[in-house]
């Protein structure tokens, strides 16, 4: 069994076609790049125990949300330290372990949902399906740079793209299956024909002969809204039996790429290509010296593109982990006969679609303009998009319209293409300021960049979210006639915390029980996080204008040859 893994066994012969391992290595990356369509599974996480609402017990997003953070800081954390076991033990066993990580982290997701651990979850997909991310993202890229000396940017391209488009992928087929599973709950009838009892915030309602917990739903029946029962607990959202079949669906393709893996023999070259000359252009910000590992994280250089690179993911990425949501949440209450579930899926697609895009055309707009100017665009146009969503959010609020909503899909589909072209252009920058010969280990440590910024993102966009939603509520809760609120609620205002942490009062129902007109507050509840995101993006743009070319006493003293490019 050793003998399967070990270096010597993956050397491929004489004659081999280096076209053959490109699939095995994209296929790796759209695998793993599902990570993108994470709030695909939002709605059903936080529905788990309610299916058609959120029960008491069920998990808050914010809760969720977090799940997406962690296996993004085990994708950055692991990935730091697998680029040396790589060039060890080889990419067929690293590929291995990460097919195992991978689809093993949903079926110990799948086990949390079960049982309701949430714990469990956040160790399954969080820890264990992050380690697998992070060490499924720098085989596939090492390996093919080592294929292709004469092509390195298509071919870390290649892969890149694939992760940047894996939730292209994986946002429809998610979806998918979450329909074939979802089991409805157990009916009880509408709220006028079933006494409800109000315990400690939650409902009750008996039935067989025994108090059980309920939810109330409003549901459109007909022409008229209904206030319906349903049993907590009963039916079935479809997440865990969804988790059990991308689990080994993943592991099953993932493996199976991992042992089509080849790598060059000692000394091989592509036939007729010989290393190219150092380029003997003067250009300012591109260096013709080689810095080492330990020495470039000495210089302010790699410090400020830390920042560059983590409040450009930052901004993104907290936008990436509740995309579905944000989008229900700012046109699903606003243009409700556009934006359903459907639409909203598609949404995850498009920005797959568009991260994947911006990979390949950044990256081609950096090598004619340079890595300096390109960042300055990402973050002076990011700045501007970003400051107009609340606008946007306000507008569709006070006059629904759908050009609000093209508006919105355009700008998002924008940062995401610059959310994309800042991973594959970073390596690109880290060479040009440190040289080549050791990109590889320099971006491997740059990337803790990218486990910060898996912090940071969901964390400000779901604390924001979730302030600006309880302030919602008490203002609505206020305009609220005493009695009125006492018989939808069976309890009195001052209640209205330990209703409110009960999941038994929401916007959502408070909107119901006021004036025809009242603006909906759920569109402007992200207004916070773009302001935030806006300033984070103008920090980066002083970093990004501060970066020099490193001082001549960090460069080796002897200039080596040609080296291996870095990868993303």
């Amino acid at each position: 069994m050793p003998g399967l893994f070990s270096k010597d066994r993956i050397v491929a012969g004489p004659g081999f076609n280096r076209w053959l391992v490109p699939p095995a290595s994209v296929a790796i990356h759209l695998c793993i790049g599902s990570v993108y369509a994470w709030s695909i599974f939002n709605p059903p996480l936080e529905r788990v125990q309610g299916v058609v609402g959120r029960a008491p017990a069920d998990w808050s997003l914010g809760s969720v949300v977090w799940i997406f953070t962690v296996a993004i800081v085990f994708l950055g954390l692991s990935a730091a330290v697998a680029g040396k076991w790589l060039e060890r033990v080889g990419p067929r066993l690293v590929g291995t372990v990460a097919a195992a990580c991978w689809g093993g982290g949903f079926l110990v997701g799948a086990a949390g949902i079960w049982t309701h651990q949430l714990w469990l979850v956040y160790l399954g997909y969080g820890v264990i399906g992050g380690c697998g991310l992070g060490l499924g993202y720098v085989s596939p890229v090492s390996t093919l740079i080592r294929w292709f000396p004469d092509r390195r940017g298509m071919a870390a391209g290649m892969a890149i793209m694939g992760f940047g488009g894996g939730a292209m992928i994986g946002a429809p087929l998610k979806e998918w299956l979450l329909g074939i599973f979802r089991q409805p709950p157990e009916r009880l009838g509408t709220a006028d024909g079933v006494e409800l009892v109000t315990q400690g915030g939650r409902r009750m309602a008996e039935v067989s002969g025994t108090m059980q917990e309920v939810i109330v739903v409003a549901e459109e029946v007909g022409a008229e809204i209904q206030d319906t029962v349903y049993v907590v607990g009963t039916g079935s959202v479809g997440v865990a039996e969804t988790f059990v079949v991308l689990g080994l669906a993943y592991f099953l393709v993932m493996l199976i790429a991992s042992f089509c893996y080849r790598i060059p023999a000692e000394g091989w070259a592509p036939a007729g290509w010989t290393p190219p000359e150092q380029d003997a252009a003067d250009k300012k910000m591109i260096s013709r010296h080689d810095v080492g590992i330990d020495q470039a994280i000495k210089t302010p250089q790699f410090y400020l593109v830390w920042i560059v690179l983590c409040f450009n993911v930052t901004a993104g990425i907290g936008v990436l982990g509740v995309a579905k949501t944000m989008m229900t949440e700012i046109f699903g209450t606003t243009l409700p006969d556009v934006v359903d579930g459907s639409f909203a899926a598609t949404y995850v697609l498009m920005i797959s679609v568009f991260n994947m895009l911006g990979r390949f055309f950044w990256a081609s707009v950096s090598d004619r303009i340079g890595r300096k100017p390109t960042y300055t665009v990402f973050f002076v146009l990011g700045i501007a998009l970003y400051l107009s969503i609340p606008f946007t959010a306000a507008a569709v609020s006070a006059k629904p319209a759908t050009i609000w909503l093209v508006y919105f899909y355009a700008a998002t589909m924008v940062i995401f293409t610059m959310y994309g072209g800042g991973f594959a252009t970073i390596p690109a920058y880290l060479a040009d300021l440190f040289g080549s010969r050791f990109v590889g280990g320099i971006h491997g440590r740059l990337l803790t960049a990218w486990s910060t910024a898996g912090v940071l993102g969901p964390w400000a966009i779901t604390s924001l979210r979730e302030s600006q939603r309880l302030q919602a509520i008490g203002d609505l809760a206020a305009k609220v006639d005493p009695a009125r609120f006492r018989d939808a609620f069976g309890a009195d205002k001052d209640q209205l915390a330990e209703l409110v942490a009960t999941k038994t009062v929401d916007i959502a129902n408070l909107i119901g029980l006021l004036p025809e007109g009242t603006v909906d507050p759920r569109a402007t509840l992200y207004n916070s996080t773009m302001y935030l995101m806006a300033a984070l993006l103008g920090i980066a743009l002083v970093a990004n204008w501060a970066i020099r070319p490193v001082d001549a006493r960090h460069h080796l003293d002897v200039e080596p040859g040609p080296g291996p490019a870095g990868n993303d």
